[in-house]
């Protein structure tokens, strides 16, 4: 699978998060700061897991799947991807 640029640009952004929440801990920030940065980050990896999920199974819906059986393979590998995500 290709992954678009949004796809990465989430992952950039979460990446720029986790950094921010580093600095905030060498400061010595508050730590009810940190958790409220730490549960943004989460949400927004939950967001891109998703959004990643769902663009995989329309790919696969649109290129692998010939029949019905097939395209219920992939909705159900979906769901188990979002699923073990959590």
């Amino acid at each position: 699978m290709e992954y678009s640029k949004d796809m990465k640009n989430r992952l950039k952004r979460v990446e720029g998060q986790v950094r921010g929440v580093l600095r905030m801990m060498e400061e010595g920030k508050d730590c009810r700061d940190i958790i409220t940065q730490m549960s943004a980050i989460r949400t927004a990896m939950d967001r891109a897991t998703a959004y990643v999920v769902a663009r995989n199974l329309e790919t696969c819906l649109r290129k692998e799947a010939d029949n019905d059986e097939e395209r219920e393979e992939v909705i159900e590998e979906a769901i188990k991807m979002l699923v073990k995500s959590r």
